[in-house]
């Protein structure tokens, strides 16, 4: 796996790291069980720390030849939003929120749901090869 650079605090995995320490709930627990399914299926993905500012700080991302999914984090839901969802087949149906945008789609998940790893992990194998397939296509 690599790591892209951060702002200041460590590096984006460091960044992450903290941010499942910080939240230290199902949230924390969530968040880490997908960073480590997302690395399970694409080894070479890059791990980034995006839009920080003073009043937030900051969104975990995934990326690989362009953004594969970002990871946020709320009071009642853990949302992966895949940039290029849209274009993504989801046979299992996994994505359920963003459904009627033209670009993204994305995964809520709430404490004591369970994430088909399967599928999720499918989705993002699917999300590397058509950034890859866009960048050969340029």
């Amino acid at each position: 796996m690599k790591v892209g650079t951060s702002q200041d605090d460590g590096s984006p995995g460091d960044l992450i790291d903290g941010r499942v320490r910080e939240l230290g709930d199902w949230r924390g627990a969530t968040l880490a069980r997908v960073r480590e399914l997302i690395r399970q299926a694409d080894p070479d993905v890059v791990e980034e720390w995006k839009w920080r500012k003073a009043t937030n700080p900051g969104v975990p991302v995934w990326s690989h030849r362009g953004m594969i999914c970002t990871g946020e984090t709320y009071a009642s839901v853990v949302k992966l939003t895949f940039a290029k969802g849209a274009s993504l087949d989801d046979p299992s149906g996994v994505f359920n929120a963003s459904l009627d945008g033209n670009t993204r789609r994305a995964i809520d998940l709430r404490e004591g749901e369970a994430l088909d790893a399967e599928a999720f992990t499918a989705l993002v194998r699917a999300a590397v090869a058509l950034n890859a397939s866009s960048t050969r296509r340029r």
